[in-house]
């Protein structure tokens, strides 16, 4: 199970935040209210999912509900990883 520590350090690292997303919650708003996560973000962290988790993403199972807030974020990693 991937814990939500584990997302909050890559979203962390791969955004840029400087530790800002340490702090964040399940309930944290990430596509529209993060500057941070743009277009080409949202591709980093695809393939950031796919490299620290070992998962394959399919393009058809993206969508803005997944980056919708942080536990949007995790139940799909974590759907993802437990196949």
């Amino acid at each position: 199970m991937i814990a939500l520590d584990d997302l909050l350090r890559m979203l962390d690292e791969l955004l840029g935040l400087n530790g800002r997303a340490l702090h964040f919650t399940a309930d944290t708003a990430l596509l529209g209210a993060l500057p941070e996560l743009d277009s080409m973000a949202v591709v980093a962290l695809i393939t950031g999912i796919e490299d620290r988790f070992g998962v394959a993403v399919d393009d058809d199972e993206i969508s803005g509900e997944t980056f919708a807030s942080v536990g949007s974020l995790l139940a799909f990693v974590q759907a993802k990883v437990s196949g």
